[in-house]
């Protein structure tokens, strides 16, 4: 049964400036179109070209090798990841370019030059090594929004080692079972980290977790949050008393790893079953993270980059660590919330480095969004040049308001589509290139065949949904589930036999890809399948609502019906009247049969401190179940009992 045909049809479109497209450097649709044709006609002449931007200890034998579905890019070739986002960066003339820029939650901001960024991570690079960490050895690492985060995984990358960050929002349980899966060898966690004033206890999440995971047979700890932690002797060690020792040089000669050796493992986090460990592997990783840092961001040399994203993410490695560094960039990494100690903390990181790039979650824009325009407009944002999204669609209200608002009019969004398992993005605008149709992701990247196929395998129509797969092999792909490659196979190329995404898309008539949401968050009412996606950006495009979330519920007639969450911006009160007016707002928009059955008025949502809304969560409460799952990881746990409360029956 196909998609319901999009009717929230999106006719306008913002061009870039010609100024900015004069200064770009893919500055047309047509310079796209050529070097789009190149890439993906000859793709191994394309991918062999652009590695020549990395430094290599040796050139490769082989650009693309297809080992019974498993890919494997730039095979005899060695080089080291660490080298090429400092040594190279430093040699080049740029020692003492601002590399880092951290903004505490708490404290002085601090900075870091390339040079002595990478000072840092070779004194940690020696400390791995004189505590037995080995090449291929995995390390843990739990912590929160610090410099040391970066250092920690630059330096694993310095000598081999693979590193696994799990997100510090996470419980005790989540680590044990990643540090169970991985195997890992040594854990780095903090005593604290804050978030909103309050302290997390790391070190004692982490303490529970290692009653159960034998094979850890060290633990470094970082000193952020006084709070006391409790050193087990003979395993726990500080990390200042480490990289102190009056021993422990400041250089480190980088390991030559070949291409396809492990760089790092990354825990998705799904909603059932068991995490799976992606797996990215050196060269095709740095190469593509490197080149859509590039070309997507148009990065330039004087540019001050700030991305909201979490490190404990793909984007936080990709887009604020390995993409930015091996490009010589500045980047301001922040610890806390986007609100706190007021909504304008992102407004005011901007106005304080002067920020030029600033790349975030439509999540956190339409809660921002919601707080009303004073904050922002209080702040001096006239720095910024480009503006960027990331981690789910983004709903073209939300949009509008972030061009208008945010960008002032002057500022080309990068509406970006990627995954963990993608290691980089593969569809987004080119900023001085793409008309941009707010919500949609617009093209593909270089080398990257996209397209929307219907359950049968055959290619949907025009604006026909269905599900986006990736047809060819690009050098940032994941190369196996660790120790799962059946779960690989089957999880990404069993269905089609091309790359499964997971996602619902549709393409528009000029080519543009609109992301629908996740193809389980797809609605099945009566017959027509409805990506959620949609109705939400329908809701979200009336004036008096700042977010909303839709699941499904069963429905005796229907088999599924549409239960829709929704959160008001301010000076809209909640009544009967509104709830109506909404349900005939959608059926105008979307049509009928995307009408909710049921509504919810909710002052916030259930979502995970990186922002993402737990959809399980919801749904569970739209079913009447208190089987939640795991609430600990969410922002604010106390948002599921009043939903919960309040649930429509």
């Amino acid at each position: 049964m196909p998609y319901i045909d999009s009717i929230l049809k999106e006719n306008r479109i913002f061009y870039p400036s010609h100024e900015f497209s004069r200064k770009s450097r893919i500055k047309n649709m047509q310079e796209y179109s050529r070097l789009y044709k190149k890439s993906i006609e000859a793709p191994e002449k394309f991918w062999g070209e652009k590695a020549n931007e990395l430094d290599w200890f040796r050139k490769w034998d082989i650009v693309l090798r297809n080992d019974m579905g498993f890919f494997k890019w730039f095979e005899g070739g060695q080089l080291n990841v660490s080298h090429n986002c400092l040594d190279r960066i430093v040699k080049s003339g740029k020692k003492s370019k601002i590399a880092l820029i951290w903004e505490p939650e708490t404290g002085e901001s601090k900075k870091y030059t390339y040079e002595e960024l990478l000072k840092e991570v070779c004194k940690f690079a020696n400390v791995l090594k004189k505590i037995g960490v080995k090449k291929g050895n995995v390390v843990q690492i739990y912590l929160p929004m610090i410099p040391e985060l970066p250092i920690a995984m630059l330096a694993c990358a310095r000598i081999g080692a693979i590193h696994s960050v799990v997100f510090a929002g996470f419980s005790s349980d989540a680590l044990k079972d990643r540090i169970q899966d991985s195997k890992a060898d040594l854990l780095i966690t903090s005593d604290g980290s804050f978030r909103n004033e309050k302290v997390y206890p790391l070190k004692e999440n982490a303490d529970a977790a290692l009653k159960n995971c034998p094979t850890i047979k060290n633990v470094v700890v970082v000193k952020r949050a006084e709070n006391n932690a409790d050193m087990q002797n003979g395993r726990d060690f500080w990390w200042h008393d480490l990289i102190n020792d009056k021993n422990v040089m400041d250089s480190c000669e980088p390991e030559s790893l070949h291409a396809e050796e492990s760089l790092f493992i990354l825990y998705t986090s799904g909603t059932t079953g068991k995490p799976k460990g992606i797996l990215h592997t050196q060269a095709g990783y740095l190469l593509f993270t490197h080149l859509t840092f590039k070309l997507i961001f148009d990065i330039k040399d004087n540019d001050i980059y700030f991305c909201t994203a979490d490190i404990g993410w793909i984007t936080g490695h990709s887009y604020i660590v390995y993409g930015p560094l091996s490009n010589g960039a500045t980047i301001v990494m922040y610890e806390g919330s986007p609100t706190f100690p007021s909504p304008d903390r992102f407004w005011r990181v901007v106005e304080k480095h002067k920020a030029t790039i600033f790349y975030t979650a439509p999540t956190a824009i339409r809660a921002l969004a919601k707080e009303g325009n004073e904050w922002p407009d209080n702040c001096d944002l006239s720095s910024l040049r480009l503006l960027g999204t990331v981690g789910e669609p983004i709903n073209p209200e939300a949009w509008v308001w972030y061009h208008k608002c945010i960008g002032k009019g002057k500022c080309p969004i990068v509406d970006t589509w990627w995954q963990t398992e993608t290691g980089g993005i593969l569809i987004s605008p080119l900023p001085g290139a793409t008309p941009l149709k707010p919500g949609s992701a617009t093209k593909p990247f270089f080398g990257i065949i996209a397209d929307v196929l219907r359950e049968d395998g055959s290619r949907a129509n025009v604006n026909e949904g269905g599900y986006l797969v990736i047809r060819n092999p690009w050098p940032g792909m994941l190369r196996t589930v660790w120790n799962d490659p059946k779960r690989y196979k089957s999880s990404y190329f069993e269905k089609f036999g091309v790359y499964l995404t997971g996602d619902s898309a549709r393409i528009d008539e000029d080519g543009y890809f609109w992301i629908m949401g996740r193809i389980d968050d797809v609605i099945k009412v009566a017959g027509h399948r409805i990506g959620s996606a949609e109705v939400e950006s329908s809701l979200v495009s009336h004036e008096a609502v700042a977010e909303a979330a839709i699941v499904p519920y069963p429905h005796d007639i229907k088999g599924q019906a549409i239960y829709a969450f929704v959160v008001l911006k301010k000076n809209f009160r909640k009544s009967e009247e509104l709830k109506e007016e909404l349900k005939i707002h959608v059926s105008k928009t979307m049509g009928p049969i995307a009408k909710p059955d049921k509504m919810q008025f909710a002052d916030d949502l259930p979502k995970t401190r990186s922002g993402k809304i737990m959809r399980r969560i919801l749904k569970a409460i739209a079913e009447g179940s208190k089987d939640y799952g795991n609430i600990m990881t969410l922002a604010d746990p106390g948002v599921v009992d009043a939903l919960a409360k309040n649930r429509v029956k």
